[in-house]
């Protein structure tokens, strides 16, 4: 049986890998540096289906009945922190 695509499921919100340059606009504009990201595993199963490696910054976009969209960033870790 083939595992399922778990970014269909209606409650996982969009998972997008950021190219480079969207990284340094990003950073840039909250005055932060990479390491002050939240993390996310490489293993993650959202990670694992969109492709994500190691130093990936994955913008995750919710959907909010309050601001009609919350985004989130999250930088690729490949173990647990700690």
């Amino acid at each position: 049986m083939k595992n399922p695509n778990v970014l269909k499921h209606k409650m996982v919100p969009e998972h997008v890998v950021m190219s480079e340059e969207e990284v340094q606009d990003l950073l840039a504009r909250y005055s932060i540096e990479l390491k002050q990201l939240p993390k996310i595993l490489v293993t993650d199963p959202a990670c694992k289906e969109i492709g994500a490696t190691k130093d990936d910054v994955v913008k995750i976009v919710r959907r909010s009945l309050t601001a009609d969209e919350a985004v989130s960033f999250r930088l690729v870790i490949d173990t647990k922190m700690g």
